[in-house]
């Protein structure tokens, strides 16, 4: 029985096939590492809650959706946010306050 051997006939890479595979591999490396990089620290506009904008990860049965709200509709959405008392309505509050649309002191009951 043959052994597992890539190269049965005991041929070896040209210095010049060994450096494409160098490049094409040095390439990915690069490639990888910069994918990575943007991931973890570029920006995101479903991030925090400020200036404004209001995001709020509203969980389901099915897993979850992300609510992102900016300006007229932000201001919209967090004054329904404090008119009422559901769980959606509970969970964006304090995303609204991050943002700086929280109601006014001394306004409410």
């Amino acid at each position: 029985m043959r052994g597992r051997q890539p190269n049965p006939r005991g041929e070896t890479l040209t210095s010049r096939q060994k450096r494409v595979f160098a490049i094409v591999g040095g390439l990915l490396i690069v490639l990888v590492a910069g994918a990575g990089a943007w991931a973890a620290l570029g920006p995101d506009k479903y991030g925090r809650s400020s200036h404004g904008c209001v995001n709020v990860v509203e969980p389901s049965s099915t897993g979850g959706a992300v609510l992102h709200q900016c300006g007229d509709a932000a201001r919209a959405m967090c004054r329904s946010a404090f008119a009422h008392h559901s769980k959606l309505d509970l969970l964006t509050r304090p995303q609204c306050r991050l943002a700086g649309l929280g109601p006014v002191p001394g306004s409410g009951p």
